[in-house]
């Protein structure tokens, strides 16, 4: 072959090389070439921007940090038949920010690397999510009805009954057999508003509407809902300390949805301690946000047990309903917020509320239902 032939033949495959690298820079995917050894050989603009690195700087160098528990060199050798090896997998990466990652990778010919496209799944898993607990609220919502209708009847019977008994009482000869039975009626009447009470709220919590907000004062809410537990508080020794600065701005809120998400964070952190322990109720506020956490002294959250925490029927604790921390989350995202956990096992858990401020020019949209 002659000089010039050779020119040109360089040439062409310099085009060529020029034209699959404008190729895989445009694809919207990540495009990564592994060596068998697990070492970056190339990765698209895409790629670089999924998984937080430079080209230059991390070629030749482990991919382990980027994509771990992937095993290259099997993925690298070929098939004991000649077949084709492809594998797949969703991983999730903290770097540069948090993304699902679909991995799709095969191998090269004659074992020299692996080649691997991602794809950012983040969206899609959300709303499939998202979809799932719809469902699930949908669930609870026609099982609340259900109960509802089922234990409404009886209640109102027992009332009706309970206001002919009162009627009697009233008739009997001795007063000290009418004050003592009339007493006894009585706390039997306020049980059964009670349990009506209960139940309402319990409706409430689950139907769709849309909170009522208006200003509100959230330390006051706060102290509300502890006055309501004082009794629970004092029966299982523990201590509730509340830090606060001298004054704090108002959200926009629901006050009694809140009172409820309150009452339900309190009364499971008093669950965790049964020997007693300490309860740390902290607000604090920035010019964005207003921010509420709870953090006991109690048995922990398991770790298998936070991918679950939030769903209804699901408990984590014996005899736990698992409906709760569920009506927690929803109402807090239908105004606008946000809610953290974090828990170590045997060390307690620390449940974090986030809330725009009232005077907040923009706010999180709570998500469609």
């Amino acid at each position: 072959m002659s000089e010039s032939n050779v020119d040109q033949k360089l040439a062409f495959l310099a085009r060529r090389r020029g034209f699959l690298e404008t190729v895989l820079q445009s694809v919207q995917e990540g495009v990564l070439v592994v060596t068998p050894e697990g070492n970056l050989d190339y990765a698209n603009r895409t790629a670089e921007e999924m998984l937080g690195f430079e080209l230059a700087r991390q070629r030749s160098r482990p991919m382990e940090r980027y994509l771990p528990d992937v095993d290259w060199a099997a993925l690298a050798g070929a098939e004991p038949d000649g077949g084709a090896r492809v594998s797949t997998a969703e991983i999730e990466v903290f770097r540069p920010q948090r993304r699902v990652l679909s991995v799709r990778a095969f191998p090269l010919e004659d074992g020299e690397g692996v080649v691997a496209m991602l794809r950012d799944v983040t969206r899609e898993r959300e709303d499939a999510q998202a979809a799932l607990e719809s469902e699930r609220m949908q669930a609870v919502r026609m099982l609340a009805a259900s109960l509802a209708h089922e234990i409404g009847n009886p209640l109102n019977a027992l009332g009706i009954h309970l206001q002919l008994l009162e009627r009697s009482v009233k008739k009997l000869p001795d007063e000290a057999d009418r004050a003592e039975l009339g007493d006894c009626v009585r706390v039997a009447r306020d049980e059964i508003a009670r349990l009506d009470g209960i139940l309402s709220e319990f409706l409430n919590a689950l139907r769709n509407g849309a909170p009522h907000l208006e200003r509100c004062d959230v330390l006051a809410v706060l102290e509300k809902s502890l006055q309501v537990l004082r009794a629970d508080v004092q029966e299982r020794s523990v201590r509730i300390e509340v830090d606060h600065p001298a004054s704090l701005p108002a959200i926009r809120a629901d006050a009694s949805q809140l009172q409820r998400v309150f009452f339900n964070l309190v009364k499971n952190a008093l669950q965790a301690m049964p020997d007693g322990g300490l309860l740390s109720i902290g607000l604090s506020a920035d010019d964005r946000d207003l921010a509420v956490s709870f953090r006991d002294s109690g048995t922990g959250i398991p770790p298998e047990e936070f991918a679950k925490l939030f769903e209804p029927f699901h408990s984590g604790r014996a005899g736990g309903h698992g409906i709760g921390l569920a009506i927690v989350k929803r109402i807090v995202e239908d105004h606008g917020g946000r809610i953290d956990v974090s828990s170590r096992p045997g060390q307690g858990a620390c449940f974090r509320l986030v809330f725009p401020l009232a005077d907040r020019a923009a706010r999180r949209l709570p998500p469609a239902r």
